[in-house]
């Protein structure tokens, strides 16, 4: 098969985790060939065989931590990678306040690795997993690629740390083709209901213990503050899909394979709407047929009020844009959860 035939090898480290299984499942149903790093400290080997059902091929694995350079030069010599997805990572907020050492280490250490490993291989496609998280607290509503990066915690500045690293490696090397995608609230599962988020016996994420709560198997969702200025009091998020979210990756690949791109861009992957924390509350009790149990909790340090997307740029330039609802995310999260439960009892 020729060059220009061949179906393209993507590599997604961090392909076993949450959004990374997702990623993949949407990689291989647009006709790439997505191949797994991974070194499972925070992800499953049971995603992997769930995404291989749906997409009735086989993924190939490659067990390596991203700071190890020696492991990168030999998965890079192994194929003939055409870009690589960059999602490997620690990312919850909490612990990134405990130990913000090793999320420098793994967040900031590893894309370096990961970077130079490319460089020596001349894969120079690059899409990197940022957070809406590097804007802080200063930015109006929606808030564009452009507004003022402010982190309030370790994880977020690990993601403005790496974002700073790409732009002046694409401004020394205009041969790179890269997007740092800036997430907002990802949430919900894949609709066949095999792979979705994995839930905790204390989720740090929301929708795990929403979906906890409805299945009553859990205790009440916390919610962190309802006095923000906000029409009920709690705060507002752009939550989106995980599946639109994956499919944002394939858009962005795609763009990176266009020819003149910029070395280097910036997008939100977001609805571009906010949605209160009650109110999804709110959509999930609909779905589950009666009221989610919370309590209220005082605020949380560095939580701001609202956070969405201004989707402008991902519409225009990744000609992409989020297509499922809050109904869709709260239902496919539900089937998520019953099928895990009922899988944990059988």
């Amino acid at each position: 098969m020729s060059d220009s035939t061949r179906r393209q090898n993507i590599l997604v480290t961090g392909g076993a985790g949450y959004i990374g299984i997702h990623t993949v499942v949407a990689l291989a149903r647009a006709g790439f060939v997505p191949h797994v790093l991974d070194n499972f400290s925070n992800s499953s080997r049971s995603n992997l065989v769930r995404a291989q059902e749906i997409i009735g091929s086989v993924i190939p694995v490659h067990e390596v931590d991203v700071r190890s350079q020696k492991q990168l030069q030999a998965v890079l010599s192994s194929t003939n990678f055409d870009a690589v997805v960059h999602l490997a990572g620690l990312k919850v907020i909490s612990d990134s306040q405990a130990r913000p050492t090793e999320y420098f280490d793994v967040n900031v250490s590893g894309s370096i690795s990961l970077l130079r490993a490319m460089e020596l291989h001349h894969v120079k496609r690059f899409v990197f997993s940022s957070s809406a998280s590097v804007y802080g607290t200063e930015n109006t509503m929606p808030v564009a690629e452009t507004g003022v990066l402010s982190p309030q915690h370790p994880y977020g500045q690990t993601k403005c740390v790496v974002e700073q690293l790409l732009a002046s490696l694409a401004h020394a090397d205009r041969t790179w083709a890269i997007a740092a995608l800036r997430y907002f609230n990802p949430v919900g599962a894949h609709e066949s209901a095999l792979i979705g988020e994995t839930t905790q016996s204390r989720p740090t994420n929301l929708m795990p213990a929403v979906v906890r709560a409805a299945l009553r198997s859990g205790e009440p969702v916390e919610i962190f503050g309802n006095d923000f200025p906000t029409p009920d009091g709690s705060g507002v998020r752009d939550f989106i899909h995980v599946m639109d979210l994956a499919e944002g990756h394939v858009a962005a690949l795609r763009y990176l394979c266009r020819p003149g791109v910029e070395p280097y861009s910036v997008v939100n992957l977001g609805t571009g709407r906010g949605t209160s924390v009650l109110q999804l509350l709110g959509v999930m009790g609909e779905v589950a047929g009666h009221p989610i149990a919370h309590v209220i909790r005082d605020r949380r340090s560095g939580d701001v009020a609202e956070s969405y997307a201004d989707v402008t740029l991902a519409e225009a330039l990744l000609e992409w844009r989020a297509t499922r609802t809050v109904d869709d995310m709260c239902e496919s999260a539900l089937r998520w959860g019953k099928r895990s439960a009922q899988a944990l009892d059988g």
